[in-house]
């Protein structure tokens, strides 16, 4: 009998592509899910007998082999087995024969080569079918990354945009971000990124074998997203200046910035700073099979030295004194959750785990951060794996201001305008709403099982008991804090202080504040106010003073009165940073020695409004309408719309605008023709050199046509 071989392989892209949820990648190559089954066609040069068997090989990754997990051998004559590759004869009609692939649900990801060879020609070589990728599957209740609810799933693995939350806590803005996962070559990109890593470039086998774990998975790319100790994606910057590349307000998505790290050879893309590093990893994520969602904390500490308190140092204007201040507080920050389960910790610690790309602290000798269970931070679990210590802080440490004294003294100053950790926000499943997920993190502020969890976290870190919420060890440190004592909180004062927006803060606009203090005591007194105000990052790092002043103020008994403060569009504009904010502080010296600081973060409005004309449906052209307003009170010229979009269009579109007379509004048409249906969103961004980016978005259904 002539031998047999395989003259034609069909990899079913449409049935297994909607099997496995796999249908919007691009190709070239089949992409499946672990754990689940997948069908080939083979057609071969004459039908297979009863007798004849078909041995297939699977192998990933250099120098593949079965010890490692990384290369498998299995028949159509073996019985179906969990844990294991294993292939079916299903179906034989003359040349043609069907085979059902299942691969295990702790399979390696990755690309694989497939081959095949009949049992009975042993000396025949192994013919190659071709290559797929294999992903994690949230969908196998075997696989690690189970999510059980399929709404979740739609939301966190096959959602190519979303919605990252920034501002301040009291106003908080929603900005899209397209993901962009299905866009072509980035799974290609995702699966070069776990390549380049130095743990694969150090030991590929060895490497490759650990891809079945999605803790080892998310950790590496928590570390190759940033560049800081690798060719990673992207450079951070934070100092204001983004000259020699983008700033990181102009990105809309990933697809630009991973096609742009992929083609000019792994050099690291210029610039970002954390919504961006949060946003890349969650197409990295999202893409490769794991749940993944954009998490945003208000009022995030960055505890430089592990002491559970974030200390600034100001001087008698309540200015940061930028050479003493290790730690800081920024306005937010934003990283990742990932879902899967923790089989190193024990399945109470299963579910979101926080991963953070964003270059701030060391971990094990690397910049990146997790995954730390949610549920480990909420307990204060914090000696558990990976990096709770951080985390913890970021959420939970106290803010501590100190007045250094022009005789290098410092004396504690009350403060209770700022509490860590607040509104900590992610999109909502299926819609754009804001969901507040701060009761996942920590238990209620002030509440009794918040108080324990503290100490149980001190108790970790330091092996001390805490004597109350409040009181911190400190550690030593760089302000000849040699000791390990509780502090004492500040001493409050016998007045209350508070700044009040007397109308919205808009851009390009004068603002007009009044700092409203109150005496507390049945006698009169004296308080010296030293204001400053000062543009600023959304770290909070100052950028320019722009104002300070001092006042003498005689408070009446249990008497409030107003400052009133304005700030002219002409102080502020040069000096102006694209966060568009503003920090206003003022130190209230009272007659016995008592000191209060009050600060307020303004966040500069802006307007923008886009509608679509029309229903939208996949290949028919609709009408996109933009209102767009010139907030300043100068004439604007060279203003563009910058448009992008998954599924909407191709690339990004750019719009010249007609320039504008101060405050006059313009409407600017322009025409997209989806190519993908379902909720897509659009993202329109207001550019012009004489202010930051105006930034927009609008979801579009988008119907198949008919």
């Amino acid at each position: 009998m002539a031998g047999i071989r395989v003259t034609e392989v069909d990899w079913q892209w449409p049935r297994n592509g909607a099997a496995h949820h796999t249908q919007e990648y691009p190709g070239p190559e089949l992409v499946v899910r672990r754990g689940q089954m997948f069908t080939l066609v083979l057609e071969l040069n004459r039908p297979l007998d009863s007798k004849d068997t078909l041995i297939f090989t699977v192998e990933t990754g250099p120098q593949a082999s079965e010890a490692l997990g990384t290369k498998a051998m299995f028949t159509t004559s073996e019985l179906e087995v969990g844990d294991a590759w294993t292939a079916a004869r299903a179906a034989q009609k003359g040349n043609t024969v069907t085979i059902h692939i299942t691969s295990p649900p702790d399979a390696v990801i990755g690309r694989y080569g497939l081959s095949a060879r009949l049992s009975s020609r042993r000396r025949h070589s192994d013919r190659k079918l071709g290559e797929f990728v294999l992903l994690f599957n949230p969908w196998c209740p075997e696989d690690d990354v189970f999510l059980a609810s399929e709404e979740e799933r739609q939301e966190y693995v096959l959602n190519d945009s979303g919605i990252i939350f920034r501002g301040v806590e009291k106003r908080i803005r929603a900005q899209g971000w397209n993901f962009g996962q299905f866009e072509e070559d980035i799974l290609n990109i995702c699966l070069s990124i776990l390549d380049r890593s130095p743990s694969h470039q150090n030991d590929p086998a060895t490497d490759t074998s650990h891809r079945h774990d999605p803790v080892y998975v998310t950790r590496i790319i928590s570390a190759m997203v940033n560049s800081n100790n690798d060719r990673g994606v992207v450079q951070g910057q934070w100092q204001g200046k983004y000259g020699g590349g983008t700033s990181p307000l102009h990105w809309r998505g990933s697809v630009a910035i991973l096609h742009k790290w992929f083609k000019g050879r792994f050099k690291p893309v210029k610039y970002g700073q954390c919504w961006v590093f949060a946003g890349v990893m969650c197409t990295v994520l999202r893409c490769l099979g794991i749940a993944t969602r954009i998490v945003s904390n208000f009022n995030s500490a960055h505890d430089t030295d592990r002491s559970l308190s974030v200390d600034k140092y100001v001087d008698s204007f309540g200015r940061t004194l930028e050479d003493l201040t290790e730690d800081s507080m920024w306005n937010f920050h934003v990283w990742n959750e990932s879902w899967f389960a923790r089989q190193d910790l024990g399945p109470s610690y299963n579910g979101w785990q926080v991963l953070d790309a964003t270059p701030q602290e060391e971990s094990e000798g690397v910049f990146r951060c997790g995954p730390a269970s949610v549920t480990a931070i909420r307990e204060g679990d914090v000696h558990l794996a990976h990096d709770g210590p951080f985390v913890f802080a970021e959420v939970n440490a106290d803010y501590i201001t100190w007045l250094w004294n022009e005789d290098d003294s410092r004396e504690r100053v009350y403060s209770d305008t700022k509490k860590i950790g607040r509104c900590i926000s992610t999109k909502a499943v299926g819609s754009d709403s804001r969901v507040d997920i701060t009761g996942l993190y920590k238990y209620p502020e002030g509440s009794r099982k918040e108080r324990q969890v503290y100490s149980k976290a001190v108790r970790k870190l330091f092996g001390v008991e805490a004597s109350g919420r409040r009181a911190r060890v400190r550690r030593g440190g760089g302000r000849g804090l040699w000791r390990e004592d509780l502090l004492e909180p500040a001493t409050k004062p016998s007045i209350t202080g508070k700044f009040k927006v007397l109308e919205p803060p808009m851009l390009g606009h004068d603002l007009k504040l009044a700092l409203s203090l109150t005496n507390l005591t049945s006698r009169a007194q004296r308080v010296r106010v030293n204001l400053s105000c000062a543009t600023i990052l959304y770290t909070r790092r100052p950028v320019a003073e722009i104002l300070r002043e001092s006042h003498p103020v005689r408070l009446g008994p249990e008497e409030e009165k107003k400052i009133p403060i304005t700030i002219s569009y002409s102080q502020y504009k040069e000096d102006l940073t694209e966060d568009k904010k503003i920090l206003l502080a003022a130190m209230c010296l009272v007659t016995k020695g008592e000191k209060l600081l009050v600060e307020k973060d303004i966040t500069l409005e802006d307007f923008i409004t886009i509608k679509v004309l029309g229903p939208a449906m996949v290949g028919v052209a609709v009408v996109v309408e933009v209102l767009v307003v010139n907030p300043l009170l100068e004439k604007v010229e060279d203003g563009m719309l910058m448009v992008e979009g998954s599924g909407l269009l191709q690339g990004q579109l750019t719009i010249d605008v007609p320039s504008l007379e101060p405050q006059e509004r313009a409407l600017v048409q322009f025409h997209i023709t989806p190519s993908k249906s379902g909720l897509r969103q659009l993202q329109v961004d207001f550019v012009s050199p004489q202010f930051s980016d105006i930034k927009g978005f609008v979801i579009i259904n988008v119907a198949t046509a008919k």
